[in-house]
């Protein structure tokens, strides 16, 4: 291949050129730095860039100009080249190790699983189930807390690890991420005021209003079932604007409520239907990181062959949630 050639080529890589499918160029896009480090070697390469490679050797009129620009061509190719690099080496197991933390995703505002006790420290069924599931990995677990709506893309912005919150395993989910094996079963149930006789059944919501996450499974039933949605930060909030008489009623998990009403005997708010299916939810992590995958669900299995799960489940539920 002559200088001309090398210089077509690097224009290409650069975007000025396009190139055609199954050609060399398109295989340097996937595939490296072959060519921007040949051309920072090859005795003559940079000439010869410097020249219009369409018009050949004896058109050099804009060679002096073209010279003035090679910091700024090399730049832009490093760019193209590092846009369409391959992804790196190793997996994220690799890099949690190192670091010696497991970054979770949480809300913070999900009790029983994920919330802040009267010192205003993070504890809940999910956050145990975390700290244990980092331990069998030989790392800690740190806990970035964000809202509902955003927290499984902050996955996508590398802001965490992995997201354990309670999150229900569905089609549409496992299309772009990877989850666990269930770790917790629950149903949806529809929760009303004590005193509600009108609201019996799931599509007696029609036309009621429905305090909910508005990206959750729970808000997606509600929904369907003909709600207006009211936007609701997690589970507390829904409940007090039920409780408050601003919403008719909110769909949430069966567990949280009777955790709440552990807490609150006397809150007058009351089950009026009961999904028949259980849902169930995993730990949720990005696809391609099949290591960091099989890291969780040994971890998993481990805590539930050892005790440490019941011992959570009991603690939080007085029963066993993983059926």
């Amino acid at each position: 291949m002559d200088h001309w050639e090398q210089a077509r080529r690097l224009k290409v890589l650069m975007g000025f050129v396009p190139a055609a499918d199954g050609s060399p160029e398109k295989i340097f896009y996937r595939t490296g730095w072959g060519l921007v480090f040949y051309a920072l070697w090859r005795p003559g390469f940079c000439a010869s860039l410097a020249r219009n490679p369409d018009d050949g050797p004896e058109n050099n009129k804009d060679g002096n100009k073209t010279m003035k620009l090679l910091p700024t061509l090399f730049a832009a190719a490093l760019l193209q080249l590092a846009a369409f690099a391959p992804a790196e080496a190793g997996s994220n197991l690799d890099d949690i190790k190192s670091a010696g933390v497991l970054k979770i995703g949480t809300e913070g505002t999900y009790a029983p699983f994920t919330y802040h006790d009267a010192n205003g420290t993070l504890v809940g069924f999910d956050v145990e189930i975390g700290q244990a599931v980092a331990e069998r990995l030989g790392v800690k677990a740190e806990f970035l807390e964000g809202k509902w709506d955003g927290l499984i893309a902050g996955l996508d912005a590398n802001r965490y690890d992995t997201v354990i919150n309670q999150v229900g395993i569905t089609e549409e989910r496992k299309k772009k991420y990877d989850f666990s094996e269930p770790y917790i079963a629950s149903k949806a149930v529809l929760i009303v005021k004590a005193d509600n006789e009108e609201i019996k059944d799931f599509p007696d919501l029609k036309g009621k209003k429905s305090a909910q996450s508005l990206t959750s499974n729970f808000g997606k039933l509600a929904q369907a079932s003909g709600a207006e949605l009211v936007g609701t930060d997690g589970f507390d909030q829904s409940i007090q604007l039920v409780l408050t008489g601003r919403a008719d009623a909110t769909i949430n998990d069966s567990l949280s409520f009777l955790d709440f009403k552990k807490q609150k005997p006397d809150a007058p708010v009351k089950v009026a239907a009961e999904q028949a299916d259980a849902d169930y939810s995993g730990i949720i992590i990005r696809k391609g990181e099949p290591e960091l995958l099989e890291a969780i669900n040994k971890a998993l299995n481990e805590i539930k062959a050892d005790g440490t799960y019941e011992k959570i489940s009991q603690k939080y539920f007085g029963a066993d949630v993983s059926k």
